[in-house]
C-alpha cells in the first residue's frame, strides 16, 4: 500500500506539483488496519475557502482508480456524502443520508453506488443497513457493472470536474507585486508559501498585527523589487478585495490611488504583512526540512519519473525555466511525498526563516528581472453583472432561460395558478414540500368515505367520555349545563346512528352558513367573486323577490379561487422589486417565469386593453 500511494503521487505529480493549495496539499498515507475497517491508503486535506481544492481531490481519486484498478476511493466532508449531494435532484428515493455511508465509491474511474439490500432482483444480503467495507469491496469487484451509477447521477458529478487537468491553469492569476527582495527569493524557492501567506493577512487578529506595528524585522520595505506572483483566484480576491491601511512605523507607504502602479504596491504591501505574521508565529526551531530529503532513493526515483513523463518540456538542465520547474517539485515532494505518516505539520514560518537562512540572492539581479517582467492577468473576472450571476444560477441548475424577446414571451396566467395549486397539491412532510416537476403526475385524490369515518370517530358516538380534567375545566369556566333535559338530549344524539352523507350535508350547511356571515365582513369583501351573467328576465325576478334576495345573491357568488390567487402573487411579486422572494422562488422552481414589473402606465393601458 505504502508502495501504491507512492506511485500514485509520482504519477500526478506533473499535476500536483503546478498546483497552489489553499490551506493543505492533497497527501496519500497509509492506515493501518482498525476494527471492521481494513488496512489502506488514505488522507485529510483542508481546503479552507477555496471549494475548487476538494473537487481537484476528486478529479484526482477518479483518474487514481481509473490508473490502478485494483483501488477503489471513496471521499466525504464535513458535510458528509458531498457527491450526493451534488446529484441530489437526481437520487433514487430510497438513497438518505441515514443509508448512505459505505455505498459511494469510484472504482475503475466509474462513480459507483451499492444499493439496498431489500431492492427486488437482488441476490445479495446485507445485514445492516449500511455495508461495511470489505462487504462493499466485495460486492464492488464482484459485480461492479450492476452498481454503476445512474447516468444523471454520474453527469451531475461529473460536470463539477469536467475541464481538469485544463482547469488548473485557467484558476490561476499572475499579479505584480511590489515586495521585499528575501520574499521574492523565498516564493522562488516555495512558491506554495504564497497560501500561507495570504491566508494569514486575510485572518488577522489585532495580536497579528502587533508584529506589523513597528518597522519590520524579517522583511523591511527598504529592499523592494518588482515581481510577478503567482495565486489562485481565490487567493488574489482575498488579497485584493480587502480594504487595509499600513501603520506608519511599519515603513510601508502607498503611493497616491492615480498611480500607475498602485496596485502592485497595494497587493505587495498586504502579502508582506502576511509574511511577517507567518515569521512572528516562528517556534525558533529548526524545522525536519533541515533534513536532506532531496538525496535519497525516494527522490532519484521520483525525478527520474517526473524526466520520464516530460515534466521539465524539454528545458535544458540548468536554465531558468528548468530551475523554476525543479523548485516547484522539490517543494512537491518535501510536502507530499517524504513527509512520514508521524511527523507534525512544519509551521510555515519555521519554513519561511529556514529558507531565508539557506537561500543566496543578488537584489540587482531581481531589478535587472523586474525590467523585463511578462503583463500581469487582468482581473476583471472579479466583477459580475447582476444579469451574469442570474446565469450562473440558472446554468448550475440546469434550468433553461427564457426567452429575452418579449414577443417570444407568453405568460399564461393559467399556468402561473395551475402550478400554484399543484405545488399545494404535493404531500409535505418533515423534509420539506417536493416541486411539481411534471404536469403528468396523477392528482391528489379524496376519499369520502375515509374522512367521514374519521369524523365520526371524533365527533360522532365512538368518541370517550370526557376525563376528569375535562370536567373540571368546564366547572372552572361555567361552560356545563345541569338541565337535565339538555343531557337526555345529548344522551339521544349520541345513542342515534349519523350516516356519512347526513354528516356532509351537516358540513356543508354549516359552511353556507359561515360564508353568508363572512360575506358582510372586510373578509369577505376583499376576494374577488365570479361574475355571472344574467338575462333580463332573472333580472326581473330577483327584483320582484325583494331587495334582500338580491344582495344575498351578491354576497353568496363564488369566490374566483384562481383570480384571487393569481393576483395575490402578482402583489406580492412586485412587493419583491426586483429582488428574490416567495413568489419567484417557488414558481421559478417549477419552470414559471413571471415578466418584469414594468411602470404603472403601461401596464394600466394593457390591462385596459
Amino acid at each position: 500500500l505504502r508502495r501504491c500511494a507512492e506511485l500514485a503521487l509520482v504519477r500526478f505529480a506533473p499535476l500536483l506539483a503546478a498546483y497552489v493549495w489553499q490551506r493543505q496539499p492533497f497527501r496519500l498515507r497509509y492506515v493501518p488496519r482498525r476494527g471492521e475497517t481494513p488496512a489502506h491508503i488514505g488522507g485529510t486535506t483542508l481546503f479552507g475557502d477555496n471549494v475548487e481544492d476538494e473537487w481537484f481531490i476528486v478529479y484526482l481519486l477518479r483518474e487514481i482508480t481509473r490508473e490502478f484498478p485494483g483501488l477503489a476511493a471513496s471521499i466525504d466532508d464535513n458535510d458528509g456524502e458531498f457527491l450526493l449531494i451534488e446529484a441530489a435532484d437526481v437520487l433514487p428515493k430510497w438513497l438518505n443520508p441515514e443509508n448512505s455511508e459505505n455505498r459511494v465509491f469510484f472504482y475503475k474511474g466509474e462513480l459507483h453506488i451499492i444499493p439496498l439490500s431489500e431492492t427486488p432482483e437482488q441476490e445479495w444480503d446485507l445485514p445492516a443497513p449500511c455495508p461495511t467495507v470489505p462487504q462493499a469491496l466485495a460486492l464492488l469487484s464482484t459485480r461492479s457493472e450492476e452498481f454503476l451509477a445512474a447516468e444523471p447521477i454520474r453527469a451531475a458529478v461529473y460536470k463539477r470536474i469536467d475541464g481538469y487537468p485544463e482547469k488548473i491553469q485557467a484558476s490561476l492569476h499572475r499579479a505584480r507585486c511590489y515586495l521585499p527582495a528575501g520574499i521574492v527569493a523565498v516564493l522562488r524557492q516555495r512558491p506554495s508559501l504564497v497560501a500561507a501567506a495570504v491566508q494569514a493577512f486575510y485572518l488577522r487578529d489585532p495580536g497579528d498585527l502587533r508584529a506589523c506595528r513597528r518597522p519590520f524585522r524579517t522583511f523591511p520595505a527598504e529592499q523592494r523589487v518588482m515581481t510577478v506572483v503567482t495565486f489562485t483566484r481565490c487567493l488574489y480576491a482575498q488579497l485584493a478585495q480587502q480594504k487595509f491601511v499600513p501603520d506608519r512605523r511599519s515603513g510601508y507607504t502607498l503611493p497616491a490611488p492615480s498611480h500607475p502602479q498602485y496596485r502592485a504596491h497595494e497587493l505587495g504591501m498586504k502579502l508582506a504583512h502576511g509574511f511577517e505574521i507567518l515569521c512572528s508565529k516562528s517556534s525558533k526551531v529548526a524545522p525536519d526540512a533541515k533534513r536532506n530529503v532531496l538525496s535519497g532513493p525516494l527522490w532519484e526515483r521520483f525525478l527520474r519519473s517526473l524526466k520520464e513523463k516530460d515534466y521539465f518540456k524539454g528545458e535544458m538542465e540548468g536554465s531558468a525555466k528548468y530551475l523554476e520547474l525543479l523548485h516547484m517539485a522539490e517543494d512537491h515532494f518535501q510536502q507530499c511525498v517524504a513527509v512520514p505518516e508521524s511527523s507534525v505539520e512544519v509551521n510555515p514560518g519555521d519554513e519561511i526563516l529556514t529558507l531565508l537562512q539557506t537561500t543566496s540572492f543578488e537584489l540587482k539581479e531581481f531589478e535587472r528581472e523586474a525590467a523585463s517582467l511578462p503583463p500581469e492577468d487582468d482581473d476583471s473576472w472579479l466583477d459580475i453583472t447582476p444579469d451574469a450571476l442570474d446565469q450562473m444560477l440558472k446554468e448550475a441548475r440546469n434550468e433553461s432561460l427564457p426567452s429575452t424577446n418579449e414577443e417570444e414571451q407568453q405568460y399564461d396566467l393559467e399556468t402561473v395558478a395551475e402550478s400554484m395549486k399543484a405545488f399545494v397539491s404535493k404531500v409535505s412532510t418533515h423534509e420539506g414540500a417536493e416541486m411539481p416537476w411534471s404536469s403528468d403526475e396523477s392528482h391528489v385524490t379524496f376519499d369520502v368515505d375515509s374522512f367521514t369515518k374519521a369524523l365520526d370517530r371524533i365527533l360522532g358516538a365512538d368518541s370517550e367520555e370526557l376525563d376528569s380534567d375535562d370536567l373540571d375545566e368546564e366547572e372552572e369556566f361555567d361552560f356545563s349545563d345541569g338541565d337535565d333535559e339538555d343531557s337526555d338530549a345529548g344522551n339521544q344524539r349520541q345513542e342515534q346512528k349519523v350516516s356519512p352523507e347526513e354528516l356532509v350535508g351537516s358540513l356543508k350547511s354549516y359552511m353556507d352558513e359561515m360564508d353568508r356571515e363572512l360575506a358582510q365582513t372586510n373578509v369577505g369583501k376583499s376576494f374577488t367573486t365570479q361574475k355571472r351573467a344574467a338575462s333580463s328576465v332573472e333580472a326581473a325576478t330577483s327584483e320582484s323577490a325583494g331587495p334582500d334576495s338580491g344582495a344575498e345573491d351578491a354576497e353568496l357568488a363564488p369566490v374566483d379561487v384562481d383570480m384571487n390567487l393569481v393576483a395575490n402573487l402578482l402583489e406580492s411579486y412586485s412587493a419583491q422589486a426586483g429582488l428574490a422572494g416567495p413568489t419567484s422562488n417557488i414558481l421559478q422552481s417549477m419552470g414559471v417565469y413571471l415578466p418584469k414589473n414594468t411602470d404603472l402606465t403601461g401596464s394600466s393601458s394593457r390591462a385596459a386593453q
